[in-house]
């Protein structure tokens, strides 16, 4: 049996102590296997970034596991887990987060790098992935010279890097146009479709039809969730 990329057990977050406690998450329980992809929607203050963070080891939830292609983050050591997102999580933010004084090429590679990966190897990958998102000829690029899809794209070279098992996309195409940011959810697809578990934030419904499989928050708890079959009637009638 095929076991998931991803495995949320029992997640709970709060911030504050007290009367002044505010709860993020509470008891989502979520899997992710490998070549699914799964759309998290919800209105603003859901829970839907602070599942994404705590799904990549950003965060440490307050109660529950998080399991990552069988590592418990919860057991692993710093530098154990700062080497498994390198190495197996791959995150796609709406703002890019791109280094400015870095070319497009030693963006994307930056992971790999770090990783002390020979610099023969990371620029076979980098030009690899750079390929893949159509930008192969803009690696000696900075970000400053590059279109906002242009940017994002990079941004996704970036996390799918090195055959990434995990990526989470956090309203990935926000600050997009409509054609650009569906050229966007087509490579998310695509890495999707060639073996990697994917997590989408977004409030788009005709992003979340990329998904596989479609999970609604509100109030930090999962209160529904559908397969793509049923994905038109839910985003319709849903609240």
């Amino acid at each position: 049996m095929t076991a998931a990329v991803l495995r949320m057990v029992g997640v709970s977050q709060q911030y504050g102590v007290g009367e002044l406690a505010v709860s993020a998450l509470s008891g989502v329980d979520l899997e992710v296997m490998p070549g699914e992809l799964v759309a998290v929607m919800g209105a603003s203050g859901s829970g839907k970034s602070t599942l994404l963070s705590i799904a990549g080891g950003l965060q440490t939830p307050t109660v529950g596991e998080v399991v990552i292609d069988g590592e418990h983050l919860s057991t692993a050591a710093p530098d154990q887990l700062a080497a498994l997102r390198r190495k197996a999580v791959g995150f796609v933010f709406q703002d890019y987060n791109l280094i400015p004084t870095l070319t497009a090429m030693e963006n994307v590679t930056l992971p790999m790098e770090l990783d002390g990966v020979s610099r023969r190897t990371v620029r076979r990958a980098g030009r690899d992935a750079l390929g893949l998102v159509g930008l192969g000829d803009r690696g000696d690029a900075y970000p400053d010279d590059l279109s906002g899809g242009q940017q994002q794209r990079v941004a996704i070279a970036r996390a799918i890097i090195g055959g990434r098992r995990l990526i989470l996309a956090d309203e990935p195409t926000g600050a997009l146009d409509s054609v650009t940011g569906e050229q966007v959810m087509k490579t998310i697809r695509g890495r999707i479709d060639s073996g990697a578990a994917g997590i989408l934030v977004t409030h788009e419904a005709r992003h979340a039809a990329w998904a596989d499989r479609m999970v609604f928050l509100r109030d930090g708890r999962i209160v529904d969730e559908s397969r793509r079959d049923e994905a038109d009637a839910m985003l319709v009638g849903h609240p």
